[in-house]
Formats: structure tokens, sequence, C-alpha cells
């Protein structure tokens, strides 16, 4: 009875069934095809009654036999295509303007929207594993709403698909995208497909590696992607270029492939038969190489190149390097000195154990504030280096002034100012701002003058004529007393005069 079911089907179904798949619009296909099953399944009557159950499931299987022998027998695909040809490609770059970059890529009936967001090193996503605590700086996550394929359904979490897709389109992009040290960001692309009729992944690879273009991102090359299909009876083969979901469906392979101009960044491969033959790899292979070359050359009258600016919305990434010995006055006491400045700032700060600081700013002006800050912390005094400090005590020698957190030096008495001062209170007290120039640095101890920055007074006639004695020589005395006038002087005095 089977058989008999099998052949009644075929009989009320296969003529229209043949006609239908050459529908190139996916939605009306389906509508066709699903008018068909329906009619025949009714047109069976009483006598099949009892396995109308099993009709839909066997009318599936002729539909897919129709097409592998169109393809196979009579060269030809359900879209009317040529078995190396690309479906039509538009590409747009930049239509989110608050992100850091962004790209649609549309390949037929499948449509995918990319968009970029620079980080700091913060924001890198951390796993626990078995062996240890694991960063990685470049994300890649594939959403697939279902609404892309015309359903609707309670939204959740990502799928095995949504991750594994995910997967492939990271490892086919992130050996273009920048290291770490040529590029100190944190990169997250996001691809939401919007409309899929097969390589939802491939369309991925292409929309995000234009979104990383348009934000700026100095990639080494733009990456494409394909999805190759085959058809095989053991004796005849073909194999199809930029399958769409139905080929995907009733053929023997799924084989991905992407990679830039110059080579092939990652495979996958999916199959239902036992064996592929060499012929047929390489047929594969060289077909998504044409194909591939294609799509770039779509990519590229869209955008060829990173973009000369990141986004004005993106983190300005600042590193500061000071001495290892002042990490712990940056940080404070449980952290309060880099709160504070991060909170002052509007900025995020990270600080590694070489002394290497990173500052993530919103803003060019923030970021400068924060790196100064930091500077004035971090970095050790130099002689002819001048600070605004304040006056932390007073002693009759002269002031201590501050010129920087936990860094104090000495303005002696004499470097006050230009006139003798008699007391330090008389010119500073404890609390006062003052400016000071280092003018010495030795054991440890900082030497600081106020009265280099002030401008010296010029002597009056009267003030030069108050003192006659000569000028002190470079020993540092006036030279030889007179001693041939010394008898002119008076008697001697004894002890005991008064």
């Amino acid at each position: 009875e089977g058989r008999d079911l099998a052949e009644r089907l075929e009989q009320l179904a296969a003529d229209r069934i043949r006609e239908a798949v050459r529908i190139p619009d996916k939605i009306e296909r389906r509508e066709a095809l699903g008018n068909i099953r329906a009619a025949a399944i009714e047109a069976l009557g009483e006598e099949y009654a009892e396995h109308k159950a099993d009709a839909g499931e066997i009318l599936h299987e002729i539909q897919n036999e129709i097409c592998r022998d169109m393809a196979l027998n009579q060269g030809q695909r359900i879209d009317n295509r040529a078995f190396d040809e690309v479906r039509q490609i538009t590409c747009e770059a930049g239509m989110l303007p608050r992100v850091h970059g962004s790209a649609l890529f549309t390949r037929g009936e499948t449509q995918v929207l990319a968009a970029l967001t620079l980080g700091s090193g913060q924001d890198e996503q951390r796993v626990e594993t078995l062996l240890g605590d694991e960063t990685y700086p470049f994300l890649l996550h594939y959403n697939f709403p279902p609404y892309s394929v015309g359903e609707v359904k309670r939204p959740g979490g990502p799928s095995r698909r949504d991750i594994g897709h995910g997967a492939l389109a990271k490892r086919a992009i992130e050996k273009v995208v920048p290291a770490k040290e040529n590029f100190d960001y944190t990169i997250r692309l996001v691809s939401e497909v919007l409309e899929s009729n097969g390589s939802s992944s491939m369309a991925t690879v292409c929309a995000s590696s234009m979104a990383l273009m348009d934000g700026g991102v100095p990639v080494t090359a733009p990456v494409s992607g394909i999805a190759m299909g085959l058809i095989t009876d053991g004796e005849k083969s073909v194999v199809l270029s930029d399958i769409l979901g139905d080929e995907d469906h009733f053929g023997d392979m799924d084989f991905k492939v992407a990679g830039t101009r110059y080579g092939i960044t990652a495979l996958q491969m999916d199959i239902k038969i036992t064996e592929l033959s060499r012929d047929i790899m390489e047929k594969a292979l060289e077909q998504a190489k044409q194909g591939r070359l294609h799509i770039l050359d779509r990519m590229e009258e869209t955008i060829n190149a990173p973009r000369q600016e990141l986004s004005p919305y993106a983190p300005n990434v600042i590193n500061v390097q000071i001495s290892p010995e002042r990490i712990g006055e940056l940080i404070g006491p449980g952290g309060k000195h880099i709160r504070q400045i991060q909170n002052d700032t509007n900025t995020q700060i990270e600080i590694n154990d070489t002394g290497l600081v990173k500052i993530a700013a919103f803003s060019k002006e923030e970021g400068e504030a924060a790196e100064q800050i930091i500077k004035d912390i971090g970095s050790e005094p130099e002689i002819g280096e001048v600070y605004e400090g304040t006056v932390v005590r007073t002693t009759d020698f002269g002031a201590f002034v501050q010129i920087k957190p936990k860094t104090e030096g000495l303005v002696h008495i004499s470097e006050l100012a230009h006139y003798r001062v008699k007391s330090v209170t008389d010119v500073v007290k404890e609390g006062d701002p003052l400016q000071v120039k280092v003018i010495d640095i030795r054991d440890g101890k900082i030497r600081l003058s106020h009265k280099a920055l002030l401008e010296a007074p010029e002597k009056s006639e009267a003030d030069a004529g108050k003192d006659s004695r000569p000028p002190k020589n470079q020993s540092g005395n006036r030279g030889p007393r007179d001693r041939d006038n010394r008898d002119k002087r008076g008697p001697k005095r004894n002890p005991g005069d008064k």
C-alpha cells in the first residue's frame, strides 16, 4: 500500500511540483508547494484515509527527487541560475550613525546587518576554563531571529546553530583583525540576520568585514564568504555556487568557504554522503574562489579600505607609562585614587604590572585630563620642571610643598623671594598654593625654588652704594686684606681696657 500511495501522489502532484519549484521567490514557492500538497492529500479520498499522515513525507521526497533530477539531468537550478552564478548583491556601509561602524549586506533573499562596537580592555570577554581564565578581545555574536524566515516564536537565548554560525564567522574574520598591541581596543561585532534564504553565516562574514572597515579598524584585507553545494548520484555530480536554503536541504553538501583575495581564512563542510572525490573537492574550491572574488568586487564598490578615523562616538584609548614603583600611589588605598580619577574624568583606566596605564575616554578632553593627572602622580620629578604645589607645612628654615600626591619638596627660606625673608610665614602659610621649580634632586630629596620663577628686581644706584666691600671672588672671599695700613688703625687695646 505504501508503494501504491507514492505512485498515486506522484500522479496527483509531480507535474505541478515540477512547475512550482521553478518559482524564484521563496515565499511564493513555498506557498505554491503547500497548496499542491494540501490538494493532493485531499484528492486521495477514503481509499488512503489511514495513510494520509504519511502523505506529507512522501510528497516531500517527491519534491526532493524532482529538484535533484533538474540539476543532474536537465542542468537547471530551482531559481534558474547557472551552477556557478551568485545571486544579486547590494551593499551599504555607515547607515547606523550612533554605533562605531555598520554595514548591510544583501545577497538574493539573504540580508544581514552588522554593527561594530569598540571598547576598552575592561570590556574583553573573560571565560573560566579548566586550564585557567582566558580573555578574548575580539567577539562576534550572530543572531537569527524567527522573523528572518517568516516565523513568529518566543525570543530566547542563542541556539547551538546561532553559536556555531557565529564561531565560523569569527574564525573567518579574526585572521585579518589587528593584534592587540597594534589596535588597543576590544572589538565586538553583532550580526542581525534580517532575512534568510541560504548562507546567512557567509553573509555575516561579508557584512562584518565591511562594518570593521566602516569603523576604521585597520584590517589587513576585506573578507567575503560563499556557501557551495553538491548534488551527486554516484556517477554524475554538479557543484552549486551560493546555494539557497532548499538546495542545502535536498543537496548532498554544504561547503562554506571564506577568505580574502590572497587566501582562505575559514572552511566548514556539512556532508550527507560517505565519500568525496578529489576532483569534486578541487572543483568546489575553484568555483568558491571565483564566487568569493566576485563578492569582494561588489563589496569594494561600497568600501574598499578602513576609514582613516574612528567614529566620534568610539572611546579614545591613551597609553601612559609610569614608574612601577608609583603604581600603589596611583591606585591608592583600596583603589580610592584610581576610582576618583575615573569618576572625575568619566574614563576607564587599566594598570598592568609594568606601569603601563591604559585610559579609555569618550572624549578627547576627558582623556587628556585623565592623562595629565596620571602623569602628575606616576612620573618622577625632574630638574627644571615647574609645579603648581600646595604648602603642607612651614618651618624656620623653609616650607614643604606637595607637588604631587605623596611627593613633597623643600623650598628653603632663601628660595622664597629675592629679598631677605625674616620669617617663612611672612610669605606663605600652610595650605597656600605655590608655584615652584625643581632645582635639585639628591638622595631622594627634592629642592624647590619659588624665587627662580620670579622676576629679579633691578638694583638702584643708592642700593649699589650701600656695600662698598669688593665683590667676592671665585673662592668666595673678598681678596687679601690691606696689611700696609693696619698700623694706622690706632693703638691695640689690652684685654683689661674698657
